[in-house]
């Protein structure tokens, strides 16, 4: 989410979080039925899965609320079953804070578990509170991590006063709790010397032992911090790290639109992978990525700029769009990206169905990597399709095409007022080897699961093709789609007409 503190009190505004919660921990209220399916293929249906909830958004229903109400997930794989931790929001309703739960055993059927805390954690609330400031009524940017035995549960608490802010750390021997405090791990406040914000962690720990946790939003971009492996506090007290990634001056204005972190290490690629939000959460929120080969960095963009130089940085490979026979999907950033521990690796995140934007829904799609190493997104979201490979003769016809590329506005406010939503034209693939999209020609050729289309203009798409669901038509249909950049870095983004 935005964080400039302006536009999510706005949003709290309107989702009305509750005020009964108190300083204490203590385990979650009685919790619904957590039964979930292994088959869910046979007895579960996607098309149950709406768009938009408004007759099970409010407290009453929290029960129901499965893959709705989720907003900043973390989610991780332990044992066999995922579990996802979120922001304390809802669509059009007050909320109790404590950071949401939710568990699944196949990243589409999700049921609601509990809370983290029965109210605002004490240590980030005593903080801001010793500062002057008011602690807002909802916990931000949860992140789950497993050490040992340990379940680690970092969450930011901020409040009205910018910068103003504290990331803390709960721990426990289940990853439903009962959580303890067990301090806080880095604070900001109106600082003019360092201008952090303290929200939006996100760790690793590396091969060779050491912890390091990344954060911040806005004024002065994202931070790297180490921490102490035992404890998984800062490894020395006080310190707010140093700074990674940035997007600087364009034209005179700040751009400080640069937020949520989300960091891992990909070991077939043998590199760190930073996925940072971009823009506002009402606009053009969309998800950046850069790379580097030590967790401090320095990480490098598709172009190979330091990530932390004065300009925008890419590829993006979320960002606003809308398919045919649907309104469009935006807030699709803040993401989390974990794997299967099968090699599979995947990105979930909120999206915003722009017929109403305060919705937000939970959202997986699988993460596929290009031959020279970077990640993409599918363009729908994952519901157990296989990895089957198509065949040239599926490839043929009408697709949806959408090209991730909108021209990034710099600065704040008025700059930016639209989700700018990437509309999907159509392209034709040719049986001849030819391909069109409106006025532009070229060729294409594939090598599952490969297809490379070569422009006459010089544009090269390397796309993957797989197997997906069809989530903006009536049923959900199986089709075929396809993910992948182009050779100026930009995401493309195909899905067949063609179904089962």
């Amino acid at each position: 989410m935005k964080r400039t503190l302006t536009i999510f009190l706005a949003a709290l505004l309107f989702y009305g979080c509750s005020k009964d919660g108190g300083d204490s921990i203590g385990k979650t209220p009685a919790e619904p039925d957590t039964t979930t399916t292994t088959t869910p293929e046979t007895d579960f249906d996607i098309n149950s899965i709406e768009d938009t909830y408004g007759d099970v958004a409010s407290f009453d229903y929290y029960t129901k609320w499965g893959s709705y109400n989720v907003h900043d997930p973390s989610i991780k794989k332990f044992g066999d079953t995922y579990y996802c931790y979120s922001t304390d929001v809802a669509y059009g309703t007050s909320v109790r804070p404590g950071i949401q739960i939710r568990k699944s055993k196949d990243l589409v059927q999700w049921t609601f578990v509990g809370w983290v805390f029965s109210g605002l954690p004490s240590l980030a609330s005593n903080y801001i509170k010793q500062k002057g400031g008011t602690p807002n009524d909802g916990i931000w940017a949860p992140y789950i991590m497993k050490v040992g035995s340990e379940y680690r549960l970092y969450y930011a608490l901020s409040s009205s006063t910018a910068r103003l802010s504290a990331i803390g750390l709960a721990t426990a021997s289940s990853p439903t709790g009962p959580w303890t405090e067990k301090g806080l791990v880095v604070t900001s406040a109106d600082d003019a010397s360092i201008q952090t914000n303290a929200i939006d962690p996100t760790v690793i720990a590396t091969e060779s032992g050491e912890y390091y946790m990344y954060y911040g939003s806005a004024w002065d971009g994202i931070y790297v911090l180490k921490l102490d492996p035992e404890t998984g506090l800062a490894a020395s007290s006080g310190d707010r790290g140093s700074r990674i990634a940035n997007r600087g001056f364009t034209g005179g204005d700040y751009n400080g639109n640069i937020e949520a972190p989300e960091i891992i290490y990909n070991k077939a690629q043998k590199k760190y992978y930073l996925f940072i939000a971009y823009d506002w959460l009402e606009t053009k929120y969309n998800t950046r990525v850069c790379r580097a080969d030590k967790p401090i960095g320095p990480f490098y963009d598709f172009n190979g700029a330091d990530a932390n130089t004065n300009m925008d940085h890419g590829p993006m490979i979320t960002a606003p769009y809308k398919f045919t026979g649907h309104g469009g999907w935006q807030g699709v950033s803040h993401v989390s990206v974990f794997d299967d521990d099968n090699g599979q690796y995947f990105i979930a995140h909120q999206g915003r169905p722009s017929v109403d934007p305060y919705f937000m829904d939970l959202q997986v799609r699988k993460l596929f990597w290009t031959a020279d190493g970077w990640p993409v997104a599918s363009p729908e979201r994952y519901a157990w399709e296989n990895n089957d490979a198509a065949t040239k003769g599926d490839l043929t016809g009408a697709w949806d095409f959408i090209v991730l590329n909108y021209s990034v506005v710099p600065g704040y406010g008025d700059k930016q007022t639209s989700a700018d939503l990437q509309v999907a034209t159509t392209l034709n693939i040719m049986s001849d080897g030819s391909v069109k999209n409106g006025s532009r020609t070229g060729t294409w050729t594939y090598n599952a699961p490969v297809m490379q289309i070569s422009w006459s203009d010089g544009t090269t798409d390397k796309v993957m093709v797989h197997n997906g669901h069809d989530w903006e038509k009536t049923g959900r249909p199986v089709t075929y789609l396809f993910t992948g950049l182009n050779n100026a870095g930009t995401a493309i983004w195909g899905k067949n007409y063609k179904f089962e």
